[in-house]
């Protein structure tokens, strides 16, 4: 393997294992302080534009994709999953709520196959089913859902229209330029709930609000620089890598031990996502 490809699984493997932890950071402000999800969503994105802004230069910065309308329905996209998911770990486990989530990456194999004329193969979508059987193991639908899974798998499908979005403006601007874009706007998209729910600044829960922005800014900085060093599509299998970190921090932080058709939808979608590496690496 390529100095290049472990530079970027290292790169990949550190985003994605900061991802699950800004959320369980959330979680904390939630149980421990009783701060709303839509506060923490809107404060996570406002204080990500500050860390941002001190990146941008002339060279990466492109004033005029602000105007498209596509970038403003993706930070519009992000805004609200990120407030979706937040809200279902108020009441549900990461590991739980992870899992809901990934039926995400599997909407939008389907979506970019349809609306971007991405080609479908037999066994990655026999892979993606297999992975859909355990999400269909974690969110139960119809015998034990509750609202916060429910919660969790609509920010999955938010999620999905997200990444979609995303490789259609792979080529529309500078990467920090809609990075910029998505905090930007999914910020000004969530004024209206965040402002409504401003908690009493007390105790950790200022430090709990920086450490929440600024390991889910990281994250997507991360991912910056791993997708330089390799293609995305090789690199997709590793986001599967967030449902391990998210098992390890509820049990961490919170205790949480999964049931056992939890655990079992988990381990699918794992298996699935990273038996999608061998077929990448075949002939």
């Amino acid at each position: 393997m390529q100095p290049s490809m472990w530079r970027a699984i290292g790169l990949m493997a550190l985003s994605m294992s900061l991802i699950p932890a800004g959320d369980g950071v959330g979680k904390l402000m939630m149980e421990d302080y009783g701060v709303a999800p839509f506060f923490i969503a809107w404060s996570r994105f406002s204080i990500g534009v500050i860390l941002v802004l001190p990146f941008l230069n002339q060279r990466n910065f492109a004033p005029r994709a602000l105007m498209d309308w596509r970038v403003l329905l993706r930070g519009a996209l992000i805004g609200g999953t990120v407030a979706l998911i937040l809200t279902g770990a108020r009441t549900e486990g990461l590991a739980t709520v992870f899992g809901a989530f990934f039926i995400g990456p599997i909407l939008s194999y389907f979506l970019s196959a349809l609306f971007l004329k991405e080609p479908i193969r037999p066994a990655q979508t026999a892979l993606l089913f297999i992975g859909f059987v355990g999400v269909l193991l974690v969110i139960k639908p119809g015998f034990g859902m509750t609202p916060g899974i429910a919660f969790a798998a609509l920010a999955g499908v938010g999620y999905g229209m997200y990444l979609v979005t995303g490789r259609w403006l792979a080529n529309a601007a500078p990467a920090m330029t809609l990075l910029f874009a998505q905090v930007g706007v999914a910020a000004i998209v969530l004024i209206p709930f965040g402002i409504s729910d401003i908690p009493p600044m007390r105790g950790y829960l200022p430090m709990l609000l920086l450490i929440s922005a600024f390991t889910s800014t990281l994250a997507n900085f991360l991912l910056l620089f791993a997708y330089r060093e390799v293609q995305a599509t090789r690199l997709a299998p590793f986001v599967y890598l967030q449902l391990v970190a998210a098992t390890l921090y509820g049990f961490l932080l919170f205790g949480d031990i999964p049931d056992l058709l939890t655990i079992a939808g988990l381990l699918l979608l794992v298996s699935s996502g990273f038996s999608s590496l061998a077929l990448k690496r075949g002939p």
